[in-house]
C-alpha cells in the first residue's frame, strides 16, 4: 500500500514524530505498550489504525497532553466520545481518584533485566527495565509506572525481601499440619 494512500497517514506520522522526539526505538515503544513492532510500524505508516486502548496507551506512554491528545484521538476517527483521561476540559483532580490507563499483562513470563532507568513527574515514577542487546546498547524489556505512594511500598517490599534473603538460609516451607 502506498504511504500516501494509507487511511491514517496523518495520525501515523504524528505518532512517529512523537516517538522520535522522545528518542525511543520501535522496539522500546512496542514493548512498553505490548504490541509487536510490525503493528507499530504499520500504525506509524498510516496503514493501520491502533485500537482505542492502544492509542490511549501510546498517549499515556509519551505523556501527550491536552489538545495534542485530543487531536490524536480525532485523527483516529473512532466515532466515539473522547475519553475522560485525555479530555482537556476535565480537571483530573476532580475525577474519582486519578485518571489512569492500565494494561493488565495476560502473559506472566518473567522478564529479566540487567539495567534500570527511573524517571519522575508530577504523577509518580516510571521504571524502565532494560537488557543489554549489544555493547553499549540496551533495549527496554518492561516499563512500569506508579504513584509516589506505591513506589514507597515497592521500595519497602524490596528491602524486606532482600533482608530476608540475606539473613535466612533455611528454605521456605509450609508449617506442619495441626494434629487434632
Amino acid at each position: 500500500m502506498n504511504e500516501h494512500n494509507a487511511p491514517f497517514t496523518t495520525l501515523g506520522h504524528h505518532l512517529k514524530y512523537v516517538r522520535e522526539q522522545s528518542q525511543q526505538s520501535l522496539a522500546e515503544v512496542s514493548g512498553a505498550v505490548e504490541i509487536d513492532e510490525l503493528s507499530l510500524e504499520r500504525i506509524e505508516s498510516g496503514q493501520e489504525r491502533p485500537a482505542e486502548d492502544i492509542l490511549l496507551l501510546l498517549i499515556s506512554h509519551f505523556d501527550v497532553q491536552d489538545r495534542e491528545a485530543v487531536q490524536l484521538w480525532e485523527l483516529a476517527n473512532y466515532g466515539s466520545e473522547i475519553p475522560e483521561q485525555i479530555r482537556p476540559d476535565i480537571d483530573p483532580q476532580h475525577l474519582h481518584g486519578k485518571s489512569t490507563v492500565m494494561l493488565l499483562a495476560m502473559d506472566m513470563r518473567i522478564m529479566y533485566s540487567d539495567g534500570i532507568e527511573a524517571a519522575s513527574n508530577k504523577a509518580g515514577i516510571t521504571l524502565n527495565f532494560t537488557q543489554a542487546s549489544a555493547p553499549g546498547q540496551a533495549s527496554s524489556v518492561a516499563k512500569v509506572g506508579m504513584s509516589y505512594d506505591q513506589a514507597h511500598q515497592v521500595l519497602q517490599t524490596i528491602q524486606t525481601v532482600l533482608w530476608h534473603a540475606q539473613h535466612t538460609n533455611a528454605p521456605k516451607a509450609l508449617p506442619p499440619p495441626n494434629e487434632t
